[in-house]
């Protein structure tokens, strides 16, 4: 498609200037000979999300990030059942000016990245840090790779609440944690999916004694790569897996959806090196 009409997409979110999204997007699509735009629109000044979505309707389709996943799905038009469960979206697909289709590659990409990480592991018992549009489907993926149970934690407990009870199963049950510290009792895993350690938004969800003894830990921030929270729980004795290798997953099924082309992760994980050494810094 080079010289022709570039794909348009982009990404709406709230303090997403240090976002490598649009470098994955650009890089994958020059590796198809597709030209991509994909602009940030930031509304970090308070700017209404309704309007934006609206706004990009004669795009082919759009990324979304905090805070908006929750608002999206009430947005498009159709997603599968699976997905509707999530409450939460961050892939939207545009046809004829419509949201026509939403999705959670969060979703898919954590299952993929794990697996990666960890063959057929359990995850065993989980803590998870936050229960808003990261932390939906994480849950389910944690559920689906075979989770014994989760043990949430989220300060708005009516949203930890809400999880629990729109993903909760037999197999796994799901427990609203009064802290962070109780959240952690006992975890083999530990899930970040909140927006702590950010660069706009310091700190970790877990105070550093209160990590136990985790077998595993996984942080949804990925600028920087090398957070509070992946420092502790490495230093607990937990193998830990960054929010960069969610970023390459997600971004490998998103591009997926936008194009019909699936690159696979070895390339763009060459594709994106420099990338990879800037959001450590």
């Amino acid at each position: 498609m080079t010289g022709h009409s570039p794909l348009r997409l982009g990404l709406i979110g709230v303090g997403i200037g240090q976002s490598a999204a649009p470098r994955l997007h650009r890089l994958a699509g020059g590796h198809y000979r597709i030209d991509i735009d994909y602009p940030l629109f930031d509304l970090a000044d308070g700017g209404d999300f309704d309007a934006c979505l609206r706004a990009c309707a004669d795009r082919r389709g759009v990324n979304v990030t905090h805070p908006f996943k929750t608002r999206a799905i009430e947005l498009v038009e159709t997603v599968a059942p699976e997905i509707a469960r999530l409450g939460a979206i961050n892939t939207v697909l545009f046809d004829d000016g419509r949201p026509v289709r939403g999705a959670n590659t969060d979703h898919s990409g954590f299952i993929a990245a794990y697996r990666a990480a960890f063959a057929e592991r359990s995850p065993g018992r989980v803590a998870l840090f936050g229960a808003g549009g990261v932390g939906r489907p994480l849950a389910a993926a944690l559920i689906a790779l075979g989770a014994e149970a989760i043990q949430v934690y989220d300060p708005d407990r009516a949203r930890a609440e809400t999880l629990a009870a729109a993903l909760g199963h037999t197999s796994c049950p799901i427990v609203v944690a009064k802290t962070p510290a109780a959240a952690a009792t006992d975890a083999a895993g530990l899930v970040n999916a909140t927006p702590l350690g950010m660069h706009n938004h310091p700190g970790s969800p877990l105070p550093a004694g209160a990590f136990g003894a985790p077998r595993w830990a996984f942080d949804a921030v990925y600028t920087p790569v090398d957070t509070v929270f992946l420092g502790h729980a490495a230093t607990a004795g937990a193998v830990v897996m960054s929010g960069y290798r969610l970023f390459l997953w997600q971004g490998i099924h998103a591009f997926e959806m936008f194009t019909g082309q699936r690159i696979d992760l070895a390339t763009l994980t060459r594709l994106l090196a420099p990338t990879a050494a800037a959001v450590r810094a």
